[in-house]
């Protein structure tokens, strides 16, 4: 049988508390709103000793161990029917009515959810995510959690959830923000259920928004061109700007006098950012791994220059090896020297050792967190469009965009497009990260053979002559069909002609075949001359003609296609006139 208690706790010795004697036992003495508290003191005389305002209950589960548990109830009665309900379900458990993970389960899930995801976020951080995915998580669960009003895991329900979704959609929010969202609290409920802290869920049968029919941001590639503006614009605006007279009289004017060290200092800014957009375009790179990627990650050996990106760092989580140009292998061998010869002047300049080399730990460019806007006013300042006619946008992401269509232009083939944009779906790579703008489509069509039409002189002369035009034919103006003798063979008769075979030493009888070789099985008169009807035959749609020959003379027969207009056949006893 269990029981129910009030739980003697220890908390700090209050401010302005005074130890005293009373009764022989060590007593804190303070005020409160004017009213004296007392309470006895612990041993070591820093803590005071007091009774919890709710009770606790005491009792044997179902495996026989003793079990305390707060009932969160300050009144005796309430947490005496909280102790009934408790060893009622462990009396069930005993028995086999109840299953005891599931109750396990139901009661950790009715917990404060904060306490979930204090210990989901410690499991993210044991499992290596990103800092971004793990804030976009939590910030996802708190944000539903608190405009539905679910106070733990086990409150989350499908119908909130969806008409939270759907008031999302009435204020704008776009449809990959919301399947972000959506996916953000499956993630954290399947942790929930997969550690034993949730019985089932059934949020993941929340249909995901459909991000194709709500396109919210879909960006443009460069063209050459725009890149070549945009470095120049980039390596020199720094400068240009700082020269630039912002107030007075002179505003706009290119005349503000800057010492030789600014200037210098200005120039190396605009150099890296032109380089930041370089390495940008030509390695597919997203900006995150390019903050991240050092110094030792580089290798700038010429003719076999490449970057080995950590596991960490990318967002596969894969870790590769991306090759890299040589004109910007050469780039960064130049840029990486006049670091390591500032750095050896700053050494020499305060009397340390001088460094042979650039630390491998240094990240190679110092990608400033405001890099949009600065792309933006660099945009600007080239004349370059934001947004194009189509809706499309560029931004620092659509660098990965325009090293994605530059592949497709220069001919690559799709899967090792695919393998350059490190993509698991080729689709990705040839939809979302190609701008179709800039495809030579055009070209593509001409490169396409030359189709010439039935009226066209030359086709008669194909015809003609069994020649089939280079590259203008497409298919055969005739096609073999198979005599009887198990052989292929075509007699060579011209129309209108004298009937004489064009080859030397036909048949005795004036038949255009030789002497020994079999006739075709069906033969033909044609303005008294007689026409093989085997052989080479046009490629043309079967003429209803053989059932029409099968019903009228009532015996097996064979016909074959011709392009005449009339012909005789033999079948059997009978001659049957057909036109074809």
């Amino acid at each position: 049988m269990g029981s129910v208690y009030r739980q003697q706790v220890t908390r700090p010795l209050p401010v302005g508390a005074e130890v005293v004697t009373k009764g022989g036992e060590r007593v804190a003495r303070w005020r409160v709103r004017g009213r004296v508290r007392t309470a006895p003191v612990s041993a070591a005389g820093d803590r005071v000793l007091t009774t919890a305002r709710t009770f606790t209950a005491k009792y044997r589960d179902h495996t026989g161990a003793v079990v305390t548990r707060a009932t969160g109830c300050k009144d005796e009665q309430a947490a005496r029917q909280m102790l009934a309900k408790w060893e009622r379900e462990a009396e069930q458990v005993k028995a086999g009515t109840l299953d005891a993970a599931a109750l396990g389960a139901a009661r950790k899930g009715a917990a404060p959810l904060a306490d979930h995801l204090a210990a989901y976020e410690r499991s993210l951080v044991a499992t290596g995510v990103s800092d971004v995915y793990r804030k976009n998580v939590l910030r996802a669960v708190r944000k539903v959690a608190a405009d539905c009003g679910f106070a733990s895991p086990a409150d989350f329900r499908r119908e909130a959830v969806e008409d939270w979704l759907a008031a999302r959609v009435g204020e704008g929010m776009g449809a990959r923000t919301r399947n972000a969202y959506r996916e953000g609290v499956v993630a954290f409920l399947n942790w929930c259920r997969g550690s034993g802290r949730l019985a089932a869920h059934d949020l993941d049968r929340v249909p995901k928004a459909d991000q194709k029919a709500d396109p919210r941001r879909q960006r443009r590639s460069l063209t050459e061109a725009e890149l070549t503006c945009l470095l120049a614009v980039a390596a020199n605006r720094p400068l240009t700007d700082a020269r630039t007279v912002r107030r007075g009289k002179r505003k706009g004017e290119a005349c503000a006098e800057l010492t030789d060290a600014t200037v210098v200092r200005l120039r190396a800014v605009g150099r890296e950012r032109a380089l930041v957009y370089k390495s940008l375009v030509l390695t597919g790179l997203r900006r995150n791994e390019l903050r991240t990627l050092t110094v030792g990650q580089l290798d700038l050996t010429p003719g076999a220059a490449f970057l080995q990106l950590d596991a960490a760092d990318e967002k596969s989580r894969e870790g590769n090896s991306l090759p890299i140009r040589d004109d910007l292998a050469a780039d960064l061998r130049g840029w990486l020297a006049d670091r390591l010869a500032d750095i050896q002047s700053r050494a020499a300049a305060a009397g340390e050792p001088i460094p042979a080399r650039v630390p491998s730990g240094e990240a190679v460019f110092d990608v400033p967190l405001g890099l949009v806007r600065i792309l933006d006013r660099d945009l600007k300042a080239a004349g370059i469009p934001k947004r194009d006619d189509r809706g499309r946008t560029v931004d620092v992401h659509a660098m990965r965009t325009t090293f994605g269509t530059l592949l497709s232009k220069t001919g690559t083939a799709p899967r090792t497009a695919q393998a350059a944009m490190r993509h698991s779906d080729i689709k990705l790579t040839m939809g979302v990260y190609t701008d179709p703008r800039l495809l030579d489509i055009r070209g593509a069509v001409d490169r396409l053979p030359a189709l010439i039409l039935g009226g066209d002189s030359r086709v008669g002369e194909a015809r003609r002559t069994g020649t089939s035009g280079g590259r203008e034919s497409v298919t055969p103006g005739v096609t073999p069909a198979p005599v009887r003798g198990s052989h292929f063979g075509a007699s060579r008769v011209r129309e209108g002609g004298s009937g004489e075979s064009e080859n030397e030493g036909g048949g005795g009888d004036g038949s255009a075949y030789p002497v020994n070789e079999k006739p075709p099985v069906t033969t033909g008169v044609i303005g008294g001359h007689r026409v093989g009807l085997t052989g080479f035959e046009p490629a043309t749609s079967w003429s209803r003609t053989k059932g029409s020959l099968r019903k009228s003379c009532g015996n097996p027969c064979e016909t074959r296609r011709s392009r005449l207009t009339q012909i005789t056949l033999s079948c059997g006893n009978r001659k049957v006139s057909a036109r074809f």
